[in-house]
């Protein structure tokens, strides 16, 4: 089992930066890819960022990339998105998540951390 609880979110103006964390329980948090999505008022549900197991490989969604980065420290069981250039768009309750293999869906997911980015 594997708890994942966000924080880090809040209300930003556009053009800042915001630091999301992940924190997981259970000691096999360094076996899980983890991932982070997010979902927008009215939005589906939008991959944002994947990292694996030792952090060495990344990927992120279009909409993101070159202005997040997701990152993670086995030591800590934590994972990170660094947000910078923030806008409205990216307005959302963003959340984190588990898979245990890149074949499979996501076993666990967090309650979510809102982050609202205003004009």
């Amino acid at each position: 089992q594997v708890q994942l609880v966000e924080s880090g979110g809040g209300l930003v103006q556009a053009g800042d930066s915001l630091r999301l964390s992940c924190a997981a329980s259970g000691r096999t948090f360094n076996r899980y890819y983890m991932g982070w999505f997010r979902q927008g008022p009215g939005k589906e549900r939008e991959f944002v960022a994947l990292i694996n197991w030792n952090g060495d490989s990344t990927s992120y969604g279009d909409s993101v990339k070159g202005r997040f980065t997701i990152s993670r420290d086995n030591a800590k069981n934590t994972v990170y998105l660094q947000m910078n250039s923030l806008t409205p768009e990216d307005t959302a309750v963003y959340y984190c998540a588990a898979r245990y293999t890149l074949t499979t869906l996501y076993d666990y997911w967090g309650q979510g951390t809102q982050v609202t980015v205003s004009s």
